[in-house]
């Protein structure tokens, strides 16, 4: 597993209509980034606003992204037009949806907690191909609460759960590869 791809960005680029395009803002796509406890990710524009708490992260799976594209028969899409904050590969990440999760790119464990999907918008059809919106739904990311401050970096990335009342779960099943393109909805 790896983390292929972070971006961070101060400002919301799709705003207004798709037709007019996308807002013109700084992003960046850092080799590493600081996450905060209760905060989110230093830089961001969700980080600190109440709102946004629960759902201070993203994470996607390039291969979702890339089955994606295959399946409109498009050219792969550069990730950062999806806007999510960390793209892996080589995870399962939709079945991270409500569970906490360490992850550790090679400064310590990060806690997150999976919340809920990061549904994809209508601009996707704009900035990514017509149809695009509707193949993400359900392999558009996971939003997560960072729940433990840290760093995380573009690299190799493992990942772990705590320990839980209820035992541990099955990380061979939850973490398989070869679901990072499937999802959880398929239409």
């Amino acid at each position: 597993m790896e983390i292929v791809r972070l971006v961070v960005s101060r400002e919301h680029a799709y705003v207004g209509r798709p037709s007019d395009g996308p807002a013109r803002v700084g992003t960046v796509q850092p080799s590493s980034i600081e996450l905060r406890a209760g905060f989110g990710v230093v830089g961001d524009r969700y980080a600190g606003r109440a709102a946004h708490r629960d759902a201070a992260l993203t994470i996607v799976a390039a291969e979702a992204i890339e089955a994606v594209a295959a399946e409109l028969g498009v050219p792969p899409f550069d990730p950062l037009l999806l806007r999510r904050t960390v793209v892996t590969r080589g995870l399962d990440v939709e079945r991270l949806r409500g569970t906490d999760v360490l992850l550790d790119s090679g400064d310590g464990p990060v806690l997150l907690g999976g919340r809920r999907p990061a549904a994809p918008c209508g601009w996707m059809d704009a900035v990514l191909a017509p149809g695009a919106h509707a193949l993400l739904r359900g392999r558009a990311g996971v939003r997560f609460a960072v729940l433990g401050s840290g760093t995380l970096r573009v690299g190799p990335l493992s990942v772990s759960f705590p320990t839980t009342a209820g035992g541990l779960f099955d990380e061979e099943v939850l973490l398989d590869p070869a679901r990072a393109a499937v999802g959880s909805r398929r239409r």
